[in-house]
């Protein structure tokens, strides 16, 4: 895995804005159609809903702005693009869509006047949503939505990379233009519910899922090979894997553990962090248990996509650091910086402090995370099952790149983690990676 993705500007660039890139649903375009002027509240409520397994709220609104009113800045490698107003107001949001408009818009990624959208929404992914539910999140939007004027922003992109059409051959060629439908898995309908909520309005292969030269995701479902949720990158993250691998991904989670993971942030093996945190604080706690436990179940059909050996706990380390041996280069700094909070056990604390043994993000083999974590820290939400919520402060101020290379060493290869060495050069890089930016950023 690559520590960041960054591409020239350049019409191969142009193409390339395929990860949640500015605008999703564009006002404009032919004369508008009238929204209804009632819709049943039980349909409402249900798209309401359905806005919350797709997240819609998270790009669709700006720091301190208005819920779904746009003005959310993304960069993107050829300039900034700034995401639109979908509340239904008729000169500045979706109030002219019909249902018709609507539905290309969040399946196909095609506007009201016939050009292509920049994917902000995976309309890949989107494809997928059903009838019913596409239905009522129309309903949700026109009538569920007070509508705000909020005029929308042009992007920060220069001609003649400012031309929309050459997306149009990015859509064609990888957005293909399937049925609505959930996937089949046989008999078990838990496994159909999840598949469905993961591939289509959950659209988790966006960040989870590795991708092409044209930044296209390798896969869409599973039908399409084992790179479907294999683990990506995103804004100087690493989105682990999602399958059966047993140190870098959730082999070693039972479905409990995915539930309580979606429902709180936290489990005995792992906490939130960057923009998972939103999407567990946004959307997935507020999923249905029934829906929790469906996707749960889905995730652990997956198997594995490389063979390799299972976590086996090793006591060396916890012993030479509970009698004060510290002679392992980069031990001292976890005990002053790190053991209090993970012990020297490396263990953590159940819902408070996570473990750092057996952690998928110790183990990754791009350790882009846990740089991310130990140098500009992280905080796990409160959410409604646990409302407290903590922070682990930032030691990017505190150590040299020599003692985050050193430490972020230790924890990868101690308790029984696997991972490889990481030098003072590669943290200095992933310094320079995520200087403060006053734009979102992706891949």
């Amino acid at each position: 895995m690559r520590m960041t993705f960054k591409k020239p500007a350049s019409f191969f660039s142009f193409l390339a804005l395929v990860v949640g890139l500015g605008a999703a649903v564009c006002p404009g375009g032919r004369a508008q159609a009238q929204a209804p002027a009632a819709t049943d509240q039980t349909l409402v409520e249900h798209g309401a809903y359905v806005a919350v397994l797709g997240d819609c709220v998270a790009c669709h609104t700006a720091q301190g702005g208005r819920p779904y009113a746009g003005g959310l800045p993304i960069a993107s490698p050829i300039g900034t693009i700034y995401s639109t107003n979908i509340t239904p107001d008729r000169e500045t949001g979706i109030g002219g869509y019909s249902y018709e408009d609507f539905a290309r818009a969040v399946r196909r990624g095609i506007r009201r006047d016939g050009k292509t959208l920049y994917p902000a929404m995976p309309y890949p992914d989107f494809a997928h949503i059903s009838d019913s539910d596409m239905h009522a999140l129309y309903a949700f939007f026109m009538s569920g939505l007070k509508p705000v004027h909020a005029p929308n922003r042009a992007a920060d992109i220069s001609w003649p990379l400012s031309m929309r059409w050459p997306l149009a051959w990015w859509r064609w060629i990888f957005a293909p233009n399937v049925q609505p439908a959930s996937a089949s898995m046989g008999s078990d309908a838990l496994a159909d519910r999840g598949a469905y909520l993961v591939e289509g309005p959950g659209h988790c292969g966006t960040c989870h899922t590795p991708r092409g030269m044209a930044l296209q995701q390798k896969a869409l479902s599973p039908r399409d090979g084992t790179a479907f949720l294999a683990g990506g990158q995103i804004d100087n993250y690493t989105a682990n894997s999602l399958r059966g691998d047993g140190l870098t991904g959730l082999g070693s989670w039972r479905e409990e553990d995915i539930v309580r993971f979606l429902r709180s942030g936290r489990n005995q093996h792992a906490a939130v962090f960057g923009g998972m945190a939103d999407v567990v604080f946004q959307s997935t706690q507020h999923m249905s248990d029934a829906d929790l436990q469906a996707i749960a179940h889905f995730l652990k059909t997956l198997p594995a996509t490389k063979s390799g050996p299972a976590f086996s706990y090793d006591q060396a380390v916890a012993k030479e650091l509970f009698v004060g041996n510290v002679g392992r280069r980069g031990a001292l700094t976890y005990i002053n910086n790190c053991a209090a909070c993970h012990r020297t056990s490396g263990n953590g604390y159940d819902d408070t402090f996570p473990a750092l043994a057996n952690n998928p993000v110790v183990n990754a083999a791009d350790p882009s995370s846990l740089l991310h974590i130990v140098l500009i820290g992280g905080t796990i939400p409160s959410t409604a099952s646990e409302p407290t919520h903590f922070t682990m402060p930032p030691f990017g101020d505190r150590l040299s790149d020599q003692e985050v290379a050193d430490v972020v060493t230790f924890i990868r290869s101690s308790w029984g983690n696997q991972a490889s060495a990481v030098s003072a050069e590669d943290v200095a890089k992933f310094r320079k990676e995520i200087a403060p930016s006053p734009v979102k950023k992706t891949l």
